[in-house]
């Protein structure tokens, strides 16, 4: 194959990578999922069933690499096997786009150093061999643009109704970078998109457009639009308050167009508690917050004005 290669070191650094792939089957194993077996057939999956291939050479990925573009595949929701390097893609007509991550496989290989050689040839015997590691980067094909017609992946479309008009039409008003595909939901502040499953992988996808605008509700924070503090890490009182923002704003958002999903987020009830009892106010502010942010959304809700969700104010502002 002609990827992009970087050499690992025999040693510490050989030892990291192969507990950097035990730690991702680990992970998949404490999540329930066997990751030699493909779980084909579910509604999050899109790929059909067939081995990861090079799109450039037409190779089939072998051994480990099996697991790890599986396992991706799930992860990200792509609807296919194929895989191409940053180079690979342009030499096709083609490109990543931005932002996209891409996953590490692995080729094991030897080589004989010069020095190894000489001595062998001195003292008559065969060379000894390095093993070696050779860490590449592949992109999906789903996430390069203008790659050829063979090549490329379009995601299946969506089922018909399982997104609700009204908000598909408030989404894309909003002009918000909303991906589907993949197993988690997230907003990325330093991309500026959004990433959610798609409908028909949930038990009700009714419960699909509660994550959705919970997304946009992080989304609506941005600098460029209601400025609010992203910058909080997993697990920080920050993370936390700004969660709990999301969650008011798509309780408020769902409230407004009739929603009314069948499940609630509990995740991250723990630290919210622990926020509350260390700021007797810190309610006040994040469902002022909410407010601001679910109002913000519902001004890109079409030939509708602004929701009646404000309370009484506190300090001139809504709660």
């Amino acid at each position: 194959m002609s990827h992009a290669a970087v050499r690992v070191r025999p040693g510490q650094d050989r030892a990291s990578l192969y507990q950097d792939i035990t730690d991702k089957i680990i992970a998949e194993l404490e999540a329930g999922r066997l990751p030699w077996v493909q779980p084909w057939g579910t509604p999050a999956v899109q790929a059909p069933l067939a081995m990861p291939k090079n799109a450039a050479t037409q190779r089939r990925y072998s051994g480990i690499n099996v697991l790890i573009l599986w396992g991706a595949v799930v992860q990200h929701g792509f609807p296919g096997q194929s895989w191409l390097t940053f180079r690979q893609a342009l030499g096709m007509g083609g490109n990543v786009r931005k932002g996209e991550r891409g996953t590490t496989v692995v080729f094991a290989d030897r080589f004989i150093p010069d020095q190894e050689r000489a001595r062998a040839r001195e003292q008559g015997d065969e060379p000894n061999a390095i093993p070696f590691l050779k860490r590449f980067t592949v992109f999906n094909a789903a996430q390069c643009d203008g790659l050829p017609d063979d090549v490329a992946i379009i995601p299946p479309p969506l089922p018909e109704g399982l997104i609700l008009p009204e908000v598909e039409a408030l989404i894309r008003a909003s002009g918000a970078d909303l991906r589907l595909g993949g197993d988690r939901a997230f907003y990325s502040p330093a991309l500026d998109y959004i990433q959610v499953p798609r409908p028909e992988a949930y038990f009700e996808p009714i419960n699909w457009h509660r994550t959705a605008l919970h997304e946009l509700g992080h989304w609506s924070g941005a600098p460029n639009r209601l400025g609010r503090d992203l910058s909080g890490g997993y697990g920080s009182k920050c993370y936390a308050r700004e969660e709990l923002v999301a969650e008011m704003t798509a309780a408020f958002t769902c409230a407004t167009l009739g929603i009314t999903p069948t499940v609630r987020h509990a995740d991250y009830i723990g630290s919210w508690l622990e926020v509350l009892r260390d700021d007797d106010r810190a309610i006040v502010r994040a469902a002022s917050a909410a407010s601001k942010a679910a109002e913000f959304l519902m001004t890109f809700r079409p030939q509708t004005g602004a929701p009646e969700i404000s309370g009484t104010a506190e300090d001139g502002e809504p709660v």
